[in-house]
Order: structure tokens, then sequence, then C-alpha cells
């Protein structure tokens, strides 16, 4: 349940996101899905921020933004053939920029995909 305070919306202070997780039926649609990431936490000012979980940013670890996705889901993601895992703590991107996924620095450090901003990954659900 969100509060409206004057005209900005706020999170109740106990910080309980589990009442925002959008309710998330079968993995089965999102097992080797093809979808275009990107990546944030690089001079954006993301680092240190509250994500939609609650926990803070870290740009350096693996972590990513789903739109759909619960909090604490795991993912492997390859990109060119490497592969790292990372947890969803945060929503995003946008349904307008055409990207499924979000990763932070850390996770397109490891995969390669910095120099290129963004690119088409293979995203499998662990759990």
């Amino acid at each position: 349940m969100l509060m409206l305070t004057g005209s900005a919306y706020a999170l109740p202070s106990s910080r309980d996101t589990s009442l925002y997780a959008p309710s998330f039926q079968s993995n089965v649609a999102f097992i080797g899905n093809t979808v275009r990431a990107s990546y944030y936490g690089i001079r954006d000012g993301f680092a240190g921020r509250f994500t939609a979980s609650g926990q803070r940013f870290n740009p350096n670890g693996l972590t990513a933004a789903h739109r759909t996705l619960p909090f604490g889901t795991r993912v492997q993601v390859s990109y060119k053939g490497r592969s790292v895992v990372v947890v969803i703590n945060d929503r995003g991107p946008a349904a307008f920029t055409g990207r499924s996924l979000d990763l932070s620095y850390g996770a397109a450090r490891e995969l390669g995909l910095v120099p290129a901003g963004t690119g088409v990954v293979q995203m499998r659900v662990l759990g």
C-alpha cells in the first residue's frame, strides 16, 4: 500500500516490500528467454540508494532489475560465451526502452557487456 505524502508517493517506513512484489505464477515462460539487457550503476547516481526491494544498491554486486520477477529470484544471464548468476533486487527497466533486464555494473562487467552498453542476452530463471 503506497501512502500519498504531499505530491509524492512514499513507502511505509517499515520497508516491507513484500507487499509491492507483482504476483508471479510460473517461470516456464522465462526459461531460456532471449532478451535485451543494459546496465546501470556507474556515474548515474544510483550507488548506495535503496532499490525497490529495500536493499542498498551496490554497482559492483551481481544484481539485476526486472519488471515482474519476484525479488530474490536467481537468474543465469549469458552473453557471448560468458555467464553470471544475478539476484533480482530492483524493478525496471521502463517498458518503453525495449529492454527486459537492467544488470548492475558488476554483472555487466563480468559478462563483457560494458563496452556495448546494451546487448541481447540469454536469461534462465534458476529460482
